[in-house]
């Protein structure tokens, strides 16, 4: 494994001779900073540190909120296919404006040190490039922040899009930006993303690309099994049920646990809500009850107050199969989130 910090790494402009410097520019994050530079200050720290492992906490999304531990090397050989894959040598100028508290942001920290990048930081709010003046030649973002960011993407040359699937209606928009946009597939367990998809451009495609030594399967279930070496020792089996292009390519069709048997036929309610998506302004997702005939029947819930009925809805039911038509649409006043912003299904739906 290469040295664990770049000699050309700056972080907010300022270079580090050696690696003293930065524990020096760490600390002083941890004692004066505001919430996010701790949160900076403290993984420097902790990826200069004698251990050979790094300590992350999962999102939650799915289950609840855990920590576990990755190896040092595995995290480089990540970053590093990172690196490799998108071109981004040293000097780069990026900017992180994710937590690093989790696996995203911290993961575009060891980018930087490890790659020797220029890597500017801010607060992980709605729109981060609105007050800055600079150009960057590389970010990531989730969802949220890239529909805020429309305006202000044109000083950003690549950008990767995680921490949740991409609405339809976003994907569109992003065809009218010069910037090179990416949707990343990945989780905590392999290290951040493993697998990459353009969204504008001449190379735009629903596939999902593998980097750099990763290869996939399926298991008995139609989910996908992720052979990654260099990032973990063992097979990593997902809840995602997907189409296998190839052993290095696939398209996702939606979470397994999330799958609605309806009258015997399965429905994705990932695929329903892309369709619907260019038709609902509002925050929603489609669920399902139980139902004395269909045994599940599809349900639609949206963020806000009521103020559409059913019937308000056909012409976006029109584009859905009968099965994946929702027989009945609850409205919430507030969904749950987890802390990086993805939404809690389960958690939501006990509600009604």
């Amino acid at each position: 494994m290469k040295p664990l910090l770049h000699p050309k790494f700056k972080l907010n402009g300022e270079a580090f001779p050696a690696a003293e410097d930065l524990r020096m520019r760490a600390n002083h994050l941890l004692e004066n900073g505001n919430d996010d530079e701790v949160a900076i200050g403290k993984f420097i720290l902790e990826w200069l540190d004698e251990n050979d492992f790094i300590t992350v906490k999962t999102s939650g999304s799915t289950g609840t909120p855990k920590e576990i531990k990755l190896q040092k090397k595995q995290v480089f050989n990540s970053a590093n296919a990172t690196v490799t894959y998108f071109d981004l040598r040293e000097n780069t100028k990026a900017l992180l404006c994710l937590s690093s508290e989790y696996i995203a942001g911290k993961m575009m920290l060891v980018r930087g040190m490890i790659a020797g990048w220029d890597l500017h930081t801010t607060s992980p709010e709605k729109n981060p490039l609105e007050n800055s003046d600079e150009n960057f030649n590389f970010t990531a973002m989730v969802p949220y922040q890239v529909f805020h960011s429309l305006k202000d993407l044109h000083k950003v040359k690549k950008l990767i899009v995680g921490g949740g699937a991409v609405p339809l209606e976003l994907e569109q928009q992003l065809q009218k930006v010069n910037t090179r946009v990416f949707a990343t597939y990945g989780m905590t367990e392999t290290i951040s993303h493993i697998a990459v998809r353009p969204i504008n451009g001449t190379e735009k495609s629903a596939i999902f690309s593998a980097l750099p030594n990763v290869d996939f399967s399926l298991n008995e279930k139609n989910c996908l099994q992720i052979h990654a070496p260099e990032i973990s020792e063992e097979t990593v089996t997902t809840n995602d049920v997907v189409e296998l292009i190839s052993p290095n390519s696939f398209k996702f069709l939606g979470r397994i646990d999330n799958v609605i048997n309806t009258g015997g036929i399965k429905v994705h309610p990932e695929a329903v809500e892309e369709k619907l998506s260019i038709y609902i302004n509002q925050s929603f997702f489609i669920a399902s009850e139980k139902d004395d005939a269909l045994g599940e029947r599809v349900i639609l819930i949206i963020e806000g107050e009521k103020h559409v009925q059913l019937e308000d809805f056909s012409e976006a039911f029109e584009t859905l199969s009968a099965y994946e038509k929702p027989k009945k649409i609850y409205f919430l006043p507030q969904f749950f989130y987890t802390e990086t912003g993805k939404l809690m299904r389960t958690a939501t739906v006990e509600m009604i």
